[in-house]
């Protein structure tokens, strides 16, 4: 099944227009997971498309942008979810580098596709992120921080996969007693 390229460009608008105006997501790490196969209607890894990918990049590059976030491209279950990164992101946060070059079979389209445009790409093995978008269904919750939110976005899909969005926070520790905002520290030091 063929993909409506300029149907994927609406829905991944969408989401990342609803995203900068929500303002829910901050600058930091964002991750994306995406499987472009889902994207076109067909099994995960079955029918990747790097012009699936080249679309959701370019949108996906306006959110980048806007948070002025680092960012990483989860890998398929081939290259055990490592995920694409430039060079100076795995430095800046001392990632441990894995040894591949993503391909469309082992890797998937998206992650192939990123490989190709970043200055200086590496793979690493984990990453621990702010936030993140996935597209299909491909699982980043293994790369989140370790308090995932949930966000809601009214566009539910891109093409037709599945997408869900989130956002971390720090654990709350503490008990009855414990204050979480600044705005009610006053009312508890008595």
């Amino acid at each position: 099944m063929a993909a409506n390229i300029e149907a994927v460009q609406a829905d991944v608008e969408a989401i990342v227009e609803q995203l900068i105006e929500n303002g829910s997501m901050k600058s930091g790490l964002l991750v994306i997971g995406c499987s472009t196969s889902e994207v076109a209607g067909e099994k995960i890894g079955t029918s990747g498309s790097e012009s699936i990918a080249e679309v959701l990049y370019e949108a996906i590059g306006k959110l980048k942008n806007h948070l002025k976030a680092d960012i990483a491209f989860q890998c398929c279950e081939h290259l055990n979810r490592s995920l694409v990164v430039e060079r100076t992101v795995q430095q800046k946060f001392g990632f441990t580098e894995v040894s591949a070059i993503p391909v469309p079979k082992a890797g998937g389209s998206m992650a192939s596709y990123v490989y190709k445009q970043f200055k200086d790409p590496v793979l690493v093995e984990s990453v621990e992120a702010d936030a993140g978008i996935d597209i299909g269904d491909t699982f980043i919750g293994m790369h989140l921080k370790r308090v995932a939110v949930p966000l809601r976005v009214a566009q539910k899909s891109i093409g037709k996969a599945h997408v869900t969005c989130a956002t971390t926070r720090p654990p709350l520790i503490g008990g009855v007693r414990a204050v979480y905002e600044n705005s009610k520290l006053e009312e508890s030091c008595d």
